[in-house]
């Protein structure tokens, strides 16, 4: 009898992130999700390309997030004979997208797990102080009994995210989780020092800010690049 044989290992390249992940944050470092986030951040990839690729992208990292929703059992009827089978406890998953970006992940999610509920953030940051600024807010009945995942392709400055999660907090939810494509070491920290009950996943962590909040190296701005704006 022969033992089964381990998966090959790929060759060993750096790291995801330039920075290490500290507690509370996970960095999805998946062969594909790295991939896909390489050709993201490549400033030839057209907009076609990088719409279908954070929607794909998303799909992975969906799976992170929801690693730990919480499960029970119920009973069914398989073709052969009945069973007690997992399922997902409690109510509907809420996704809550910060506009625009954020509906570019969303989107992706959704194709997973089509019955969750949806919200939106209207937040914009004020080009001079970074801070900010509330123009919509719209989201599910009953946050205070879902598990809610909020969305938002770059975790910059971190003052859009922890406002958004400010926000849902007050309209009563108690289980966020928040997802982004790239964080940086300021973000992390602001929304940390504001909401340490928030778990933060992402694909990577890269070096800092720049003077005028961009990640860097990062994938420039995630909105313009989605919808060819500037």
């Amino acid at each position: 009898m022969t033992d089964t044989p381990d998966l090959p290992t790929g060759t060993p390249v750096e790291p995801a992130s330039v920075v290490a992940a500290p507690a509370g944050v996970t960095v999805v470092d998946h062969p594909l999700v790295q991939h896909k986030l390489t050709l993201m951040r490549e400033h030839d990839t057209s907009t076609a390309s990088f719409r279908r690729l954070l929607r794909e992208i998303s799909l992975l990292l969906a799976y992170e997030v929801t690693r730990t929703l919480p499960m029970t059992t119920k009973r069914i009827s398989t073709p052969i004979q009945e069973m007690d089978a997992p399922t997902i406890e409690g109510k509907k998953l809420a996704l809550i997208s910060i506009l625009r970006a954020g509906n570019g992940l969303m989107d992706g999610i959704l194709d997973l797990i089509p019955a969750a509920r949806v919200g939106f953030v209207g937040l914009y940051r004020d080009p001079e102080t970074l801070q900010p600024v509330q123009y919509y807010f719209k989201v599910p009945q009953h946050l205070e009994d879902r598990t809610c995942i909020v969305v938002d392709p770059m975790l910059a400055t971190g003052n859009s995210s922890a406002a958004a999660v400010d926000l849902l907090k007050e309209a009563g939810a108690k289980d966020i989780r928040f997802l982004c494509l790239l964080a940086a070491p300021e973000g992390i920290a602001r929304m940390q020092e504001a909401h340490p009950d928030v778990a933060i996943v992402t694909a990577a962590i890269d070096s800092h800010l720049n003077d005028h909040g961009y990640i860097v190296p990062g994938l420039g701005d995630a909105g313009d690049r989605m919808f060819g704006t500037k």
